[in-house]
């Protein structure tokens, strides 16, 4: 009788296991051979992944230029209109174009479409206005006062609704970007300290404030890009100051122009501007601190002083009115 056990190992059971290990691998090698893949399966499969990729872009891209073209398309129709009535003028084209590129919008088509919303929105909401209130006579309660109110407000703000909204929008990109100046003078600093062209510190100042400050960064690297190809350097920075419409923009502009002129030491002139425009802001705030008094002192009289009268002598109103009824 063979002995089953070897030194307390189970013969029997050892040779279970290993069969059936042997037989796990077999079915593993079977497996691996009947389903070998063909080495280029994988990579046939990325190119025609990368193939309606690239049909996507060319549609996408082709979506675009059709939009473009309708929309520069409609834009020749309006300037031909304004032509055919001898509205458009190069100085109106020229100062709407500034305005625009203050509050961040570059398409040169924009500045035809403001001049044709300043001359057809008085006509077609005046004209609604005139039509609502005489001829149809919507509001037959209204006095002439009221009614030519109406319709004079509809005409001088349907004039002015474009102008009213660029204004609107150069205000909070100036007050973004003149919050981000003082950073955006100490990172110049820091590059021409570490020996960058100037050219190469706009682009690096830049791309470090593109996340905080889009609207500054944006500028920044415009004007790196004009530094580069532009003849004369001194037109990339008159164009950032007509860009945006803040004095401390213009004070950098002069500096820059100084600097590159007579070649004065660009890192102690910014490191001045920069500790300059820090202290402006912390006025600023110190002023708006000290309106604050003036500014409370309405809403104080008119809601909190009534509330805390009626808190304070209500109760002695009460005990007086209760003690005069009972006598």
């Amino acid at each position: 009788m063979m002995m089953s056990s070897l030194n307390g190992i189970d013969m029997n059971l050892a040779g279970t296991l290993m069969s059936a290990a042997a037989l796990f691998s077999l079915l593993v090698a079977m497996y691996a051979g009947f389903t070998a893949r063909d080495p280029m399966a994988r990579r046939v499969k990325a190119l025609n992944e990368r193939r309606e990729q690239l049909k996507a872009g060319i549609t996408a891209s082709t979506r675009k230029r059709a939009k473009l073209n309708k929309t520069s398309q409609t834009t020749d129709r309006m300037r031909s209109f304004l032509s055919g009535l001898k509205v458009l003028q190069d100085t109106q084209l020229k100062e709407a174009q500034t305005k625009l590129s203050q509050a961040g919008i570059r398409s040169k088509d924009t500045a035809i479409a403001v001049i044709f919303a300043r001359l057809m929105l008085p006509i077609v909401l005046g004209g609604t206005a005139i039509v609502l209130v005489y001829l149809l006579d919507m509001f037959p309660d209204w006095g002439w006062a009221k009614r030519y109110a109406l319709v004079a407000g509809s005409l001088v703000l349907s004039y002015k609704a474009p102008d009213i909204y660029l204004k609107n929008l150069i205000t909070k990109r100036t007050a973004l970007i003149r919050k981000g100046l003082p950073d955006a003078l100490d990172l110049l600093v820091i590059c021409a300290e570490a020996g960058l062209t100037v050219d190469a510190a706009f682009s690096r100042v830049a791309r470090e404030l593109g996340k905080s400050y889009p609207e500054l960064g944006d500028e920044f690297g415009l004007t790196a890009i004009e530094l580069g190809f532009l003849t004369e350097r001194r037109q990339a920075f008159e164009n950032l100051a007509s860009r945006v419409a803040l004095d401390s923009i213009r004070g950098v502009v002069t500096t820059m122009i100084q600097t590159e002129k007579y070649g004065t030491p660009l890192a102690s002139a910014l490191r001045v501007l920069s500790a300059e425009f820090r202290h402006e802001r912390m006025m600023k705030a110190e002023e708006k601190a000290a309106r604050l008094p003036a500014i409370m002192t309405v809403p104080l009289i008119l809601f909190i002083l009534p509330v805390l009268f009626v808190v304070i002598l209500g109760p002695a109103a009460c005990s007086i009115s209760d003690n005069m009824l009972k006598n």
